[in-house]
């Protein structure tokens, strides 16, 4: 019998909230953190607009509070924030369904736009894994570009094919809450939308 394998969404699945944000406030504080979303408004402004793409509003904002930031700095504030703050985000509807899919013995994947450094310690906790947006790193600093492509919509699916060999699993389960998410759902023999 072939294994199972489970799909989640990170932010608005798992989380009840935007973890951006969530992750500027816990580096920076929530001074800085209005003051560079006022500054900002113009180019969030734009990306609703569709003038500008999502990635390249994302890397807006990442340069604007991360530039030039030493990577082990981040990547330990980043471990703080997944140990301190972000069990609290967690929606406990969604927390059972991942233990309930690791109970029976299936393999459980986070795929996110958000970046692994603020992900992937939480998954590893928990004991699943984590396919992220990543984050373009230069001289041991985070430069607030993005490393190829958002992992948002069809980058979602090809990241998951890129690894992990679909046929070799059983049944597919796919959760998410946004347009981004559906051709993952889409992908899956049970594809949830907004299931919490």
């Amino acid at each position: 019998m072939k294994p199972a394998i489970a799909f989640f969404d990170f932010d608005g699945t798992i989380t009840r909230r935007d973890t951006l944000f969530e992750i500027i406030r816990f580096q920076k504080g929530d001074a800085a953190l209005y003051a560079g979303l006022a500054l900002l408004a113009p180019a969030l402004v734009m990306m609703k607009c569709k003038l500008i793409s999502k990635q390249k509003a994302k890397e807006i904002v990442l340069q604007y509070f991360f530039r030039n930031m030493p990577v082990d700095e981040f990547r330990d504030k980043c471990a703080a924030f997944c140990r301190d703050k972000l069990p609290g985000l967690i929606r406990e509807t969604a927390e059972q369904e991942i233990k309930q899919h690791i109970s029976k013995g299936h393999r459980v994947v986070v795929v996110t736009a958000s970046a692994q450094e603020w992900v992937k310690p939480w998954a590893d906790c928990i004991g699943i894994e984590c396919i992220g947006t990543q984050l373009e790193i230069r001289d041991a600093r985070v430069t607030g570009r993005i490393n190829g492509i958002n992992c948002n919509g069809e980058e979602k699916v090809r990241r998951i094919r890129e690894k992990y060999d679909l046929p070799a699993f059983g049944d597919i389960y796919a959760y998410g809450d946004t347009s981004g998410d559906k051709p993952m759902l889409q992908m899956a023999t049970f594809g949830y939308f907004r299931k919490f």
